[in-house]
């Protein structure tokens, strides 16, 4: 997408009263997307629990594919962060709170901070809470060695997949990062969650000894934080996203052409709740996740814009450096060629 193909902001405040016609969940529509889900990664904890007498690469292999269906519980609590989910505030609140100990997210911390990253996304002058550190040409150029080898390991594959998701899930999470002068409720939904946390984990190593945490719990966790990481990573770091500062930046614009329509094969769409048509979302946050289908089906416009492939996806790990001349994400390479940033 071109720069010249960019919507602009009137265009996008207008695409909000169209959307607001699709905001209104199904209590039953939510029920089920809640059963179809929860039941199956209840199921697969119990089937890789007694596998344990059987083989621990079966057991492995189980827990690897319920981190699938935990990727999808992280969904729906994300939708019910956005009061999406049920018309009943305090239904869903709840039904987030407990969704958050079994994705290790306190829930009242996580929608805090997700709705920071809402407000801000795009903002070049407000960057640190709720999204991936990306650091401008001029930024980079600017920093001493050792602060440019910190900011390549930073976004290093092996670091931004694979040791951030399990140092976020299972440490980071564990306080308020952030918000830590914020008001004691941040404390309470980070503590709480914890305690719940250990109880669980505590019953498990009375029960069974430390095999189920190592065999089923670390890799269910830590493969659907990886999976986490990634489709927020893809969704807003692609080539032609939106970045821009002061009054240049405007939240509409920036929802739209800074989030990607990531077109996944059916199944992967389904166990990530429709997260793919983020452009959507990011618009329109309180529309359901099981309802965005229905609004690309309604808009060919939002269907074809900012799409990006799995294959397209993949290349976007070696996107790294916002280029404010050229308003596209440049390598680390590119930078250098152009602008002799090393």
């Amino acid at each position: 997408m071109n720069n010249s193909d960019r919507t602009t902001p009137r265009q996008a405040k207008e695409w909000v009263q169209i959307l607001a016609k699709y905001r209104e969940p199904s209590t039953r529509r939510s029920i089920i997307e809640l059963v179809v889900t929860i039941v199956p990664f209840v199921a697969l904890w119990v089937l890789a629990w007694a596998s344990l007498g059987i083989s621990y690469w079966l057991t492995f292999g189980i827990a690897l594919i319920n981190g699938l269906f935990l990727v999808r519980l992280f969904c729906i609590q994300h939708d019910c962060g956005h009061a999406s989910f049920f018309k009943n505030r305090n239904v869903q609140d709840w039904v987030g709170r407990c969704l958050g100990v079994l994705t290790l997210t306190p829930y009242d911390v996580w929608k805090r901070t997700h709705s920071l990253h809402h407000a801000q996304h795009g903002n070049l002058d407000q960057r640190g809470i709720g999204d991936v550190m990306t650091l401008t040409v001029a930024e980079y150029h600017g920093r001493n060695r050792l602060g440019r080898l910190m900011y390549r390991l930073y976004r290093h594959p092996f670091v931004l997949f694979v040791l951030g998701p399990a140092y976020l899930f299972l440490l980071q999470n564990r306080l308020p990062i952030g918000l830590m002068q914020s008001g004691r409720q941040f404390w309470i939904s980070a503590l709480g969650t914890n305690v719940v946390l250990a109880l669980i984990l505590g019953l498990m190593l009375w029960l069974a000894g430390p095999m189920p945490v190592l065999l089923i719990f670390l890799p269910t966790t830590i493969l659907a934080g990886t999976i986490g990481v990634w489709l927020f990573y893809v969704q807003h770091q692609f080539e032609d996203t939106h970045w821009s500062k002061g009054d240049d930046w405007q939240l509409h614009e920036a929802a739209l052409a800074g989030s990607s329509h990531y077109v996944l094969p059916q199944p992967l769409r389904w166990l990530s709740a429709n997260i793919g048509i983020h452009h959507v979302h990011h618009l329109y946050s309180r529309i359901p996740f099981y309802r965005l289908p229905e609004i690309l089906r309604d808009h060919s416009e939002l269907e074809s814009a900012q799409r990006l492939t799995l294959l397209e996806s993949l290349r976007s790990v070696n996107l790294h450096l916002w280029d404010e001349k050229l308003c596209r994400l440049m390598s680390f390479r590119e930078a250098r060629q152009l602008y002799g940033a090393r």
